[in-house]
C-alpha cells in the first residue's frame, strides 16, 4: 500500500468517487466536490491518498487508477482557528469496503499526523459517532483522544444511507499530537492489533457504570441510566453493531441514541471528559470512559 499527500485534479475526482461509494450521498451538497479538495490542498490543508498498486483494470476491485493503483482511502483535514489557536480540523476519513479491519485507517491517520506535525500544529480535531464502536476503539485506544464537547445532529439531513433514521448526534475527537498520552498510544499499539485484555479489564474495573443493559436477540438494549453518580470515573456501554441496527432495528438504535445523548450531555456538562473506550466484541458492547480532569 502507498500512501501519498494528493495534489491533482484527477487525483481529487478519485477523492470524491470514493466519498460516493463509502458513504452512498444521494445529493452532491453532502460530498467535498474534488474543485474544494484541490483548494484546500494549496492552503493548507492536507489531503492524504492510499493507493493499492495491485488492484488494476483485471482486478475484482477495479475502478479509477492513478499513479501506483487504484485509490482504495483517504483522509482529508483542512486549516482551522478556535480561540485563536490554529490547528488541523479532519473533516474525512474513509476507506473502501475491500480493505476495512486492514489497519488502513490507523496508517492514514498517522500520516496525518506526521504531516501536520511538520508544518508546526499539534492538534488536529474531528468529529465521530460515539455509537460507533470500532471508530471509538481507534480513536481513543489507538490513537490516544479525549472528547469534551458533543454535538446534536452534527449533519443536518444528510443523505448517506449510514446515517439514515437517527439524528447525526457527534463527540469532538482532540489529538494532542505530541502529548505524553498520544505518544503512549501510538508505541503500544500497532495496525489492527486488539487492545491488551488486561489493560481493559483495568480500566474498567476503575469505573462505575452509568447506565444498565440487558441482552437482546442481536443487540444489547437501554435498561436506564443513573446520572446523579458522582464517581472519579464513570462508565457508558454501548453496543456494536450500530450501523446494521439502524437498517434492521430502527426504534432500537433511536433508543440508544437518545440514551447516550442524555449521559453524554449532562456528564460533559458537569466537567467530565471522555479519555478512554473499551471494546468488547464477543459481549456485543464497547464502554467509555469519562473522569475529571
Amino acid at each position: 500500500m502507498e500512501l501519498r499527500t494528493l495534489t491533482t485534479i484527477e487525483e481529487f475526482r478519485q477523492v470524491l468517487a470514493l466519498e460516493q461509494r463509502v458513504w452512498g450521498y444521494t445529493t452532491a451538497e453532502d460530498s467535498v466536490p474534488a474543485m474544494i479538495l484541490l483548494v484546500s490542498s494549496r492552503v493548507g490543508g492536507f489531503v492524504i491518498g492510499a493507493f493499492d498498486p495491485s488492484a488494476g483494470s483485471g482486478s475484482p476491485r477495479a475502478g479509477s487508477r492513478g499513479e501506483g493503483g487504484r485509490l482504495v482511502g483517504f483522509a482529508y483535514s483542512m486549516p482551522a482557528v478556535r480561540g485563536g489557536t490554529p490547528y488541523q480540523w479532519s473533516h474525512m476519513l474513509a476507506v473502501d469496503t475491500d480493505y476495512r479491519d486492514s489497519g488502513l485507517g490507523w496508517r492514514l491517520k498517522l500520516e496525518q499526523r506526521r504531516l501536520v506535525m511538520a508544518s508546526g500544529l499539534d492538534l488536529v480535531a474531528w468529529t465521530f459517532d460515539p455509537l460507533q464502536a470500532a471508530n471509538a476503539h481507534l480513536n481513543f485506544a489507538k490513537l490516544g483522544i479525549v472528547a469534551r464537547e458533543y454535538h446534536e445532529d452534527a449533519y443536518p439531513d444528510s443523505s448517506s444511507a449510514l446515517h439514515a433514521g437517527t439524528a447525526t448526534d457527534r463527540l469532538v475527537a482532540e489529538w494532542w499530537l505530541t502529548s505524553g498520552r498520544v505518544v503512549e498510544r501510538l508505541d503500544s499499539a500497532t495496525p489492527g492489533a486488539a487492545r491488551g485484555a488486561e489493560d481493559g479489564r483495568r480500566a474498567l474495573a476503575a469505573a462505575t457504570l452509568v447506565n444498565r443493559v440487558r441482552e437482546g436477540d442481536a443487540w444489547i438494549e437501554p435498561e436506564g441510566h443513573d446520572l446523579a453518580l458522582d464517581a472519579a470515573r464513570l462508565g457508558v456501554v454501548v453496543p456494536t453493531g450500530f450501523t446494521e441496527m439502524q437498517q434492521m432495528d430502527l426504534p432500537l438504535a433511536r433508543d440508544w441514541r437518545s440514551a447516550t445523548r442524555e449521559m453524554f450531555e449532562t456528564l460533559l456538562a458537569r466537567g467530565y471528559v471522555v479519555e478512554d473506550f473499551v471494546l468488547d466484541r464477543p459481549a456485543r458492547r464497547g464502554t467509555y470512559i469519562l473522569a475529571r480532569p
